[in-house]
């Protein structure tokens, strides 16, 4: 039997104020639809930094148990998903318009839930997270426009972040030459530890008044950034080539022409993992247990119990942290 209260860690936004507490909770605090899991697990996420600041303009409901991604057990059994059964939880409305996973207890549909794959265990799961999802997804979408390690180096942007530092290990376990673009000048030994190639400094994507095409360079490119950098990683892909694009960090604008996408064929790839259909993201979870594995993933992730949860997270909307922060709910 479920217990009737459990500790979460909550964010309440009021009269332009977010305050954000660890808290015991009873079962009633939960939605009343859903599958109840017992959480293990969970990761820190930028959007998670957003639901749980006054200005973020990310939550829904307030107080809102934040937690965009999770890992547990059934905990009381239905169709399809026994009790003790293993599974992942993430995107949709997970830690935006509903409890997420900053707690021992969550309520999740059931039509939301990916079983935890063989080949992973729940900690691994989460350093992976939304993140490493992301990431996956992206490698996916070049490859299936035909992208291989024969093809040339790859730029992975923004690659000391979650994403990013995902990316360079799944491209370098492939067999990828990656380059990896980063702002953090004490960040070229971890970057070679993932398996890049090259580091490249972040300024070097950041220079206004480029053209909308420069020199070819990169095959392909998986950008975590947005807006400027983003536009100058376009200017250097090569003819045929394609950017798989995430991130906004860099602002929501994208200053360049159609020059690239006409004269040299270049695609644009949008990869969101919010509302991935269920099919998709169970494929993708099956391979990030076998072909899609990062490498390094004992050096991407480290971690942090509930209560300082409230560190990371403003650690992170100043782009202090370096690869992912797994949270363990029960630590």
């Amino acid at each position: 039997m479920a217990p009737t209260s459990f500790t979460a860690f909550t964010a309440t936004h009021e009269d332009g104020t977010c305050t954000r507490e660890v808290r015991t909770l009873g079962l009633d605090d939960l939605p009343a639809d859903g599958v109840l899991i017992d959480v293990e697990r969970s990761s820190v996420n930028y959007k998670d930094a957003l639901a749980s600041s006054a200005n973020g303009k990310v939550a829904r409901i307030s107080p809102i148990i934040p937690g965009i991604d999770l890992v547990g057990k059934v905990a009381e059994g239905v169709e399809g998903w026994p009790e003790g059964t293993a599974v992942i939880a993430h995107g949709y409305d997970l830690g935006v318009s509903r409890h997420g996973g900053y707690a021992e207890l969550a309520r999740v549909p059931a039509e939301w839930l990916v079983a935890l794959p063989d080949g992973l265990d729940a900690r691994e799961a989460m350093v992976i997270g939304t993140a490493g999802f992301t990431a996956a997804l992206s490698v996916v979408v070049l490859e299936e426009r035909g992208l291989t390690p024969g093809d040339g180096p790859v730029l992975v942007t923004g690659a000391t972040g979650g994403v990013g530092s995902m990316a360079v290990g799944i491209l370098a376990a492939r067999g990828y030459d990656v380059a990896a673009s980063s702002g953090k000048p004490d960040a070229e030994p971890y970057l070679r530890s993932l398996g890049a190639g090259r580091v490249i400094e972040r300024s070097e994507l950041a220079r206004e008044g480029g053209k909308p095409m420069e020199s070819m360079e990169w095959a392909a490119a998986v950008d975590c950034v947005g807006g400027l950098t983003l536009a100058n990683v376009l200017a250097r892909v090569r003819y045929g080539g394609a950017v798989a694009a995430s991130g906004l960090t860099g602002g929501a604008s994208l200053p360049t022409t159609v020059l690239p996408f006409i004269l040299r064929n270049v695609a644009l790839l949008g990869v969101d993992s919010v509302q991935t259909a269920i099919a998709r993201r169970r494929e993708v979870w099956t391979r990030l247990a076998t072909d899609l594995k990062p490498a390094g993933l004992d050096r991407i992730g480290h971690d942090v119990a509930l209560g300082d949860v409230g560190k990371v997270l403003d650690a992170i909307l100043r782009g202090e942290v370096t690869g992912r922060t797994v949270v363990d709910v029960r630590g």
